[in-house]
């Protein structure tokens, strides 16, 4: 059985667009999926990626071209300038990572893709406690979790990053399967799918 470690942060418009696909793309293969929210400014800094306040005119005016011609591609809303971004990805991070290890009851996938559409279609701020709470709720974990699972979140979060690093992610999203390979972007999800069929 393949596993996918699945490397992302919760304020990232490109995680948002991979919407459900690994899900399943995983079912579909019976592969399992290890959630890993990471600190992309972190992780910017270990591997070279430049913030985005930090690109030039022309990168920031394609990235809003690409992430409009995207969302039309997969018919999902999008709003290219959330009310409430960038926001601190860490109170979610936090909230999944703690969701993850608790187990059973919730839609962890559900979860995660919440989180990024409240942020990309739904003009939420997901670092306000009121709005972890209510997507932990609505997707059918404690909304306890929020504040439970603070300080293991927290370590954990610091871990994803020292993992993804080593594993050699560098972006969000990026998934890692077991037999090594890399795929990095919501884009190369169906390159994922042809791999774990056995076909590239």
């Amino acid at each position: 059985m393949a596993h996918i470690d699945y490397y992302f942060t919760t304020i990232s418009p490109f995680a948002y667009l991979a919407g459900t696909r690994l899900e399943e793309i995983a079912a579909r293969h019976g592969a399992t999926i290890t959630y890993k929210p990471v600190d992309i400014a972190g992780l910017f800094a270990r591997t070279g990626g430049t913030p985005l306040a930090e690109r030039p005119d022309s990168r920031k005016e394609y990235r809003l071209q690409e992430l409009r011609r995207q969302a039309a591609k997969l018919d999902m809303p999008i709003n290219l300038r959330p009310m409430f971004f960038p926001t601190n990805p860490a109170p979610a991070a936090y909230a999944i990572i703690a969701a993850q290890a608790k187990g059973g009851g919730g839609d962890l996938g559900a979860l995660v893709h919440g989180f990024l559409r409240a942020c990309w279609a739904e003009n939420r701020n997901i670092a306000e406690d009121e709005v972890v709470t209510d997507l932990l709720k609505a997707h059918g974990f404690d909304p306890g979790l929020a504040f439970s699972g603070m300080l293991m979140g927290a370590e954990t979060y610091a871990r994803n990053l020292e993992e993804a690093v080593a594993a050699g992610a560098f972006g969000s999203p990026f998934y890692v399967v077991d037999s090594g390979e890399r795929f990095w972007g919501q884009d190369r999800l169906g390159d994922l799918d042809l791999h774990l069929a056995g076909k590239l």
